[in-house]
């Protein structure tokens, strides 16, 4: 047990769309990104996907739905098999909860990050 510090971690590493794992909570994986521009369109089959804002603001695109704008302080599920892509105009800083060995990119062409461990 021990604390974290978000912005600590965040500051490790200047990649976007690339998370990394600080923390493990039951059989999820807790982890800090930066995201600018925008993923590709994508869903979860056995997942809902979850992020948390820590500053900035990012939209939420839903498959034929008006787009989300989600800031700093707010969260957002996506329930699964939902097909959606976040994106940022400027950089912004999210916490997302995802299932061990679950694939950021969903079942989208794009290639999984690796998720290290900060």
């Amino acid at each position: 047990m021990k604390t974290i510090n978000l912005a600590e971690k965040l500051a490790t590493f200047a990649s976007h769309w690339d998370p990394h794992v600080v923390a493990d909570y039951n059989d999820n994986d807790v982890m800090v990104v930066k995201f600018k521009g925008e993923f590709p369109f994508h869903k979860h089959d056995a997942t809902d996907d979850f992020f948390l804002v820590l500053e900035g603001e990012m939209l939420m695109d839903i498959e034929g739905e008006p787009s989300r704008t989600v800031k700093a302080g707010e969260m957002f599920i996506v329930p699964k098999g939902v097909v959606h892509r976040p994106r940022a105009e400027e950089e912004v800083k999210v916490l997302l909860i995802e299932p061990k060995g679950e694939p950021n990119s969903g079942d989208a062409d794009r290639e999984p990050a690796p998720k290290p461990r900060i």
